[in-house]
């Protein structure tokens, strides 16, 4: 999404890019980033907030407005919860329960099962 940005921006179309991966966003030096301290997937408000997404939305217009120079950051002053648990939870397989671990991995080896499963398609077709 960076690398889209920039291109529309070297081509005269103003852009905002909304993101949860504040080092990796900076790093490919966007024009505009409005940063919110989330969850990564969660760049313009949480889930089934209305309020929260409509505040992230003006602010990123007005980012969009009013940003000083190029690579211009802004963050949200919106929270995910009070205390910050969250960055200690989110993926860490050490706080997860077994039976999420379980569910996870057996997630991933069906991805993997219809990954295989296309890719032996995909070579039987080339071959016929």
């Amino acid at each position: 999404m960076s690398l889209a940005a920039r291109y529309l921006e070297q081509h005269g179309i103003p852009t905002v890019v909304m993101g949860c991966g504040k080092d990796i966003v900076e790093h490919c030096a966007v024009p505009r980033f409005l940063y919110s301290d989330f969850p990564l997937g969660n760049p313009v408000g949480k889930p089934h907030d209305p309020a929260s997404q409509a505040f992230t939305l003006e602010l990123a217009l007005r980012v969009l407005e009013t940003a000083p120079g190029p690579m211009t950051t802004v963050q949200s002053p919106l929270r995910w919860d009070d205390t910050g648990d969250w960055k200690l939870d989110f993926n860490n397989i050490a706080r997860m329960p077994a039976e999420e671990i379980a569910r996870r991995r057996e997630e991933f080896a069906e991805q993997k099962r219809i990954a295989q499963a296309k890719r032996a398609a995909d070579l039987n077709a080339a071959a016929s």
